[in-house]
Order: C-alpha cells, then structure tokens, then sequence
C-alpha cells in the first residue's frame, strides 16, 4: 500500500523571501508553534543527554558512555558512519529493563510535544533489546502503555516503525519480523531496515518484507544515506519501499528523481544527521534542493536528536535556510510530512486544518495563498 499522494508539493524553487517575510528570530518563533509531523526519528537514538547520562551512571564499570552529561558531546562526535554505529549500539546497550524502554519512550514523547509534534512515527528496533533480555512481550507491553499515556497527557499520537538492524543479518530480521506479526502492538504501520548500508544487501531481506507488506505494514528501509543509489533502487525493486529513509543518494541518478517523483515515493530527509555521521561534507553542499527542485516528495525530520546535537525545529530551519523558504514554504514542510505520513485520512485532514489554521493566525500570513492551499486539499 502506498501512502497518500502529496496534495500541495513544495515549490520546485525556492520561496523568495522579501520586506514582508518575518526575520530569523520570528521565523524560528513560527518552526517552533507550528503543528507538524515527524517521520524519520529513533528510539533509542532520542534519548536526551540527562536520560543517556543517568543510565551511564547506573550501569558504570559495564559501558563506555560518560555519566557526565557534560562529556557526551565528545562521545557523539563521529569520525564516520561505522563509528556513529558504534556508539549508537553503546547506548542501545544501557536499555536493559522494561522500565528503562517506558521511561525512554515517554521522554521521547515529552520532547516532540514541546516542539509542537502532534504526530510521530518512531523507529524501534525491538531485537536490541530482546537479545540483551527483554521478552518481546515485556518490550512491547512498555511502549504501548508509553504511547498511551503519551496520547493522554501530552497530546503527542506515536507510532511504531520495527526496524530491522541490517548489521546483526538474517537472524534479527527473523526476531523483528515475528514479534511483529505475533505480538502486534496497536502502535505499529510499519516495517524498516536500518544501519549500515555498506555489505547489507537490500535484496537479502526481501522475503522478510513480503510477509509484513502481507500482513498490512508498511515498507519503510533506510537506503541511499551512506551509500550510492542503487541501494534506493534495490530497496524499491526487493523491499517494496514506500518511502525511504534518508535516501539523499537519489540527487546524483537523474532516472531515479524521475521515478521518485513520479510514484510519489517520500525521502525522510534528515540534513544534520547527514553531515554528522560524514554522508554529506557540509549543510552547504547538502542535496536536499535537488531533490525537491525534481518534484520528489520529502519530509524533513531529526534522525538522532541529542546524538546529532539537534531538534526537529532546528531541522525545519536548516531546510528553510537551504531552501530559502520564507513561513510559506516551511509551513509546505510540515504540510508534506502529514501527506507523506501514514495517518489515517481522517488524521490527516485534522493536522492539516492545524496547520492551516496556524498560518491564518499569524499576522504575516498570506491570506490568497492559504485560500489556495485549502482549496487544493
């Protein structure tokens, strides 16, 4: 199954900022109140400097991680994709108990909230934990109860995408396809691939994502971040891609911007995490405007946030800077998140009508191009 087409596609150039626009301060003031969606973020990966640091200090003398908050930037400067990886499996192993997966998931949940997320589909990666002695059950169990109270308390609507961590091979597809199918938490629309790309063939799990495709999950693999684009090619050929992880390989094979855009398949797009983990040499040089000069549907989204130093409301300004959008064009990013998203129409139609309405609220609202925009959904 596909998700919704993009009603209104960003411009395919940038949006000229002129007398009327607001300045830095009020435009970020504008990212931060803005209703949006998140696509593309990772359990454990969201962890915040004071959860990470509390942990370390818990399970001091069996983990690398500092238990000082402040020496963690240091650990999270990453020579290299590989080395990213390396420290990121050093924080997936401080999560060693059910209350540890609840705790870290509605802190995760806090922190979108405060940023304006209504809506977020987060990747998790269930066979870390199970193989280091959480039962599916107990993990499943944390992050629905987690998700619920979520909903309730702080207004945030989660869901689940189970990823598969390319580098542990077969066996962690077979674990992460059978909790699954068996378990079937209520949050969970989709089915991922992660880690590294590099000697983790796409078509080897192609089986894996037949069966959840069958079962009505999603095919969401990470593709094209550390690699070429033929690994987005064999993502949409062997895995069924419906959208793609990362997938900023795309800009350098023009026929495959072409296909992108004309099948409507959505690259989550994560501008800080590529130039932290060394996919892209700098934000400058980042192709996220090729892509969308092509007509591909993207989202915007934070990938890693505290390991990568960074937010979702930083990420929307570093595309709108990259892009050169004025409150318009960043209000199209939260717009093109919520229809490439895999919330219910109904969902999406009540985000959308947020953010529609935010944009009349403010004073430099355009009031003929929000008409048009409302017209078009």
């Amino acid at each position: 199954m596909n998700a919704d087409p993009a009603t209104n596609p960003l411009p395919t150039g940038p949006t000229p900022r002129d007398a009327t626009s607001p300045d830095s301060a009020t435009l970020t003031a504008f990212i931060g109140g803005l209703p949006k969606a998140e696509l593309h973020v990772h359990h454990v990966g969201s962890a915040s400097p004071r959860t990470v640091a509390r942990l370390a200090e818990r399970y001091e003398g069996s983990t690398p991680v500092p238990a000082d908050e402040g020496l963690l930037a240091d650990y999270f400067t990453f020579t290299d994709f590989p080395h990213f990886i390396e420290v990121y499996l050093s924080v997936v192993d401080l999560i060693r108990d059910a209350a540890d997966i609840w705790t870290l998931t509605f802190e995760i949940a806090r922190d979108l909230a405060a940023q304006s997320v209504r809506y977020a589909e987060l990747t998790l990666t269930p066979y870390s934990s199970i193989i280091r002695g959480i039962p599916a059950e107990a993990y499943c169990e944390a992050v629905e109860d987690a998700r619920e109270r979520a909903r309730a308390d702080l207004g945030v609507d989660l869901r689940w995408c189970f990823d598969i961590p390319g580098e542990a091979g077969l066996a962690s597809a077979d674990v992460t396809l059978e909790v699954a199918l068996r378990n079937q938490p209520a949050g969970l629309i989709s089915f991922g691939l992660g880690g590294p790309e590099a000697g983790v063939p796409r078509a080897q799990f192609a089986s894996h994502f037949a069966a959840a495709r069958a079962a009505g999950l999603h095919s969401v693999p990470h593709a094209g971040e550390s690699t070429g684009p033929e690994s987005i090619w064999a993502a949409i050929e062997h895995l069924g891609a419906e959208r793609i992880g990362h997938g900023i390989a795309a800009a350098r094979d023009e026929r495959l911007l072409a296909y992108l855009a004309e099948h409507r398949i959505a690259l989550e797009v994560c501008p800080t995490s590529n130039v932290r983990t060394r996919s892209v040499p700098s934000l400058a040089e980042h192709p996220l405007p090729i892509l969308v000069a092509a007509g591909v549907p993207v989202s915007i989204n934070s990938d890693d946030p505290p390991m990568f130093d960074t937010t979702l409301c930083a990420e929307y300004a570093v595309a709108a800077d990259l892009l050169g959008l004025d409150h318009v064009g960043v209000a199209e990013l939260a717009r093109s998140a919520v229809n490439t998203s895999f919330l219910d129409a109904p969902g999406k139609a009540v985000l959308l009508a947020e953010i529609d309405g935010y944009v009349a609220a403010r004073a430099f609202a355009d009031p003929a191009s929000l008409t048009r925009r409302i017209a078009a959904n």
